[in-house]
């Protein structure tokens, strides 16, 4: 796999692998090193050369930088040249940047591969509001003279049902671990939010439809809308990653005809009345009341996190926390 070495001036590379840890999980033969104001040129070199010494592929390292030009950047550009026919650094590091090299490095063995496939991605991630402090495209846009009409009920696109790469419950609905680490993961072209509640809460959808990742839509549907899109054929080419708050709501889907085989189950914020059996899940009776219908409907459940964690057993944990017995 290829190793990725973050270096910047201060701890910025540390935080930010910090960051990009708590989306994409724990990473290996990533380091940060940081150049302090009281270390030099040569210390900060130094520090590069060990970072890249512990890696188990020493072909293969991409170097992530903060500025083109700085201390950090001249560095590793002067051991790069030794290894320039595989290596790579990049500069302008942003977190954007970083979640696609670790996404990629399970694809791609070239760390200069990479390097060349992140720059888009990282500057998909410098975004404004309002819109209208976005520079104008230098490249003129094409716009058809009609504008595109809804396809008439009835039509069948591709094989007339659509696919569900992943169906995730999680109370924090679309943010970071799911705009990044799953999207990546399982590669839908639309992220679906089932819920009645977010339905209508006009201010949650707009920010949800604007968290959404580059080339990804996203929309917020209630639950009968959702059993609907399941028997509309003009969805034959939706892959969709669906996000639910409970498995309440999974489970009126599932009643609902929607066929579900596994459902992952990533974060369910604690309140009162409900009990912790995980570090991030936190369950009552009417959750558990769910859970057992779906696994009696021969739905599986896949606890994680993030792609990279170890999948848990859902029924361990209930168990563990005294909430079922068997």
């Amino acid at each position: 796999m290829v190793g990725i070495v973050l270096a910047s001036h201060g701890e910025f590379a540390k935080g930010i692998l910090q960051s990009g840890t708590m989306i994409f999980g724990e990473q290996e033969d990533v380091l940060a090193v940081t150049l302090s104001p009281s270390e030099g040129p040569d210390d900060l070199k130094a520090k590069l050369i060990q970072a890249v010494s512990v890696f188990e592929n020493q072909d293969e390292v991409l170097f992530l930088v903060d500025l083109w030009g700085g201390t950090p950047f001249n560095q590793a550009n002067s051991i790069f040249e030794d290894h320039k026919d595989k290596w790579a650094i990049v500069s302008g590091l942003n977190l954007p940047m970083l979640i696609e090299a670790l996404s990629l490095r399970f694809s791609m063995n070239s760390a200069q591969e990479i390097a060349k496939n992140i720059i888009a991605t990282a500057k998909e991630g410098i975004r404004v509001r309002p819109e209208t402090l976005e520079p104008e495209k230098t490249t003129a846009k094409t716009t058809s003279a009609e504008p595109k009409k809804a396809l008439p009920e009835g039509t069948v696109v591709g094989d007339g049902k659509i696919k569900i790469a992943l169906a995730r419950i999680d109370s924090r609905l679309l943010h970071g671990q799911v705009a990044t680490a799953w999207t990546k993961a399982v590669n839908p072209n639309r992220i679906i939010v089932v819920s009645d509640n977010v339905a209508k809460d006009d201010l949650r959808k707009t920010l949800i439809t604007q968290a959404a990742p580059p080339g990804v839509k996203a929309n917020v549907i209630p639950i009968r809308k959702m059993i609907e899109v399941w028997n509309d054929p003009r969805f034959g080419k939706t892959v969709a990653l669906l996000l639910f708050e409970n498995p309440e709501d999974v489970a009126e889907v599932v009643k609902g005809g929607v066929e579900l085989p596994e459902v992952n189950v990533g974060s369910m914020a604690h309140s009162e009345g409900k009990v912790m059996i995980n570090n991030v899940l936190s369950v009552d009776e009417k959750d558990v009341e769910a859970f057992t219908y779906l696994r009696d409907q021969g739905v599986k459940f896949d606890v994680r996190k993030v792609p990279a964690d170890s999948q848990q057993n859902l029924w361990e944990l209930l168990k563990k926390a005294k909430m079922v017995k068997s």
